[in-house]
């Protein structure tokens, strides 16, 4: 057997009602006449009282008989079986997992903190029970090499500096990641009869030791990004000036002149503080 077996067992009601009869019948027809035939009713009374069982929703029971594994019970309710069996319970459940902040190399080498969430439950209560030592443990232990591994894969963010563009990054492409654990985690479970529900990331950052650094390299990013920004419209808008006063004829302008008023106008339009504006009360010259 290699392989979960659903097994069907006799109705618990029926075996429990046997025993009230045998159990309280004995006991009273010992006590009322004496005769230790009535014995044999209590001594079937207590056979028939282990082989009773309790089904919750979403439970199980695993049966097995001197080593030999007979069955899974997944029924709910109230059932008799072999008293010789060993009833083991397992939860079907779902449940979930957190997993700790792990500290791991990123594809480029940087090390950060990285943590999952799991929701899992068990699918075969057979491979849960044999094919691993404890479930549980396996879980937790698959999930962190299986977030190391997936770290590994991928870059933490890019970063224009780096020359080469990834289009999946843990930090901007969660879904992505997301679906790529738990395609990972799902491969390394099957062993143990677990279903994987949902996998996501649960804390993404880096390393304190890098943290403040990365943080100065990002904040820089958005600078010249943003400088970049700033410079094309500002080149617009000196251009269109510089075009409608021409078509309109309001001043002439030489050479000289409209290289100042380019330099100034940029100067304006390009600095990160507000200008101070200077009235000139003589020529355009001087």
């Amino acid at each position: 057997m290699s392989q979960e077996k659903l097994l069907k067992p006799s109705n618990g009601y029926l075996m429990l009602a046997l025993f009230v009869v045998f159990f309280f019948g004995s006991i009273a027809g010992f006590a009322t006449t004496g005769n230790p035939i009535w014995i044999v009713g209590f001594l079937i009374a207590i056979f028939i009282l282990p082989g009773l069982i309790l089904v919750n929703p979403n439970e199980s029971r695993v049966l097995l008989l001197f080593g030999d594994y007979r069955g899974t019970v997944k029924q709910n309710g109230l059932f008799w079986v072999n008293p010789f069996y060993t009833k083991k319970k397992i939860s079907l459940r779902a449940r979930n997992f957190d997993s700790e902040r792990l500290k791991v190399n990123d594809k480029l080498g940087n090390p950060v903190m990285i943590s999952t969430i799991l929701v899992w439950r068990v699918r075969d209560t057979y491979k849960a029970s044999f094919d691993v030592d404890i479930f549980e443990n396996f879980v937790v232990v698959q999930t962190d090499a299986a977030v190391r591994k997936l770290a590994s894969l991928y870059p933490y963010d890019n970063f224009a500096d780096e020359g080469i563009e990834e289009e999946i990054t843990l930090r901007s492409s969660m879904n992505e990641v997301s679906d790529a654990l738990e395609k990972e985690l799902e491969e390394r479970l099957e062993i143990a009869g677990i279903e994987v529900l949902e996998a996501r990331i649960g804390y993404l950052a880096y390393a304190n030791e890098i943290a403040s650094a990365m943080l100065k390299r990002q904040q820089a990013t958005a600078i010249v990004a943003a400088r970049h920004k700033i410079v094309e419209g500002a080149v617009s808008m000196v251009e269109m000036a510089l075009d409608e006063l021409s078509k309109k004829e309001i001043v002439d302008l030489d050479g000289e002149s409209r290289s100042a008023m380019v330099s100034n106008l940029l100067v304006v339009l390009c600095g990160d503080k507000d200008a101070s504006p200077v009235v000139n009360a003589g020529t355009l010259n001087h």
